[in-house]
């Protein structure tokens, strides 16, 4: 790896810290552009060669990550979209949907004893959405599509 290359990383690094960080809030690609000193396409083409997905994916899968752990602690569908920083239920579905395999009413009304019993960092691991993983009806769920 070159000292560029290297130096590019550092700056797409901060710029997914940002993401993992400031979730729930606003985030656009211009934004977590600047914070890794690039222009936005650039930022985009360069974060999907280091990370495998968009920003924006990225993102979204964070989002969905916070929102199941919301519904499995109870919360309403409704509170859990707005808490992870998406304005609009009907897309929070759609997008939930996608990644994770099934609607979030029916992941809330599922048990989730074995998930509480992990310790924290094996749940957050173990729970993470994966995209293109099979979802529960055995179709890939990702990105394929956008």
């Amino acid at each position: 790896m070159t000292p560029q290359e290297l130096e590019n990383f550092v700056h797409l690094r901060r710029a997914r810290d940002l993401i993992d960080r400031e979730y729930a809030k606003p985030l656009d690609v211009p934004t977590m552009a600047a914070r890794a000193l690039m222009s936005p396409a650039h930022f985009s083409r360069r974060f999907r060669a280091a990370y495998g997905e968009t920003p924006y994916s990225y993102l979204m899968t964070r989002r969905i990550e916070r929102a199941m752990a919301l519904l499995r602690g109870g919360a309403s569908v409704t509170d859990a979209c707005m808490a992870v920083g998406c304005t609009s239920l009907g897309s929070f579905s759609s997008r939930f949907t996608e990644i994770v395999g099934e609607t979030p009413t029916s992941y809330r009304s599922r048990d989730h004893a074995a998930v509480d019993a992990m310790p924290p960092c094996v749940a957050k691991t173990c729970t993470r959405p994966v995209r293109g993983a099979p979802s529960r009806n055995g179709e890939a769920s990702g990105d394929a599509a956008a």
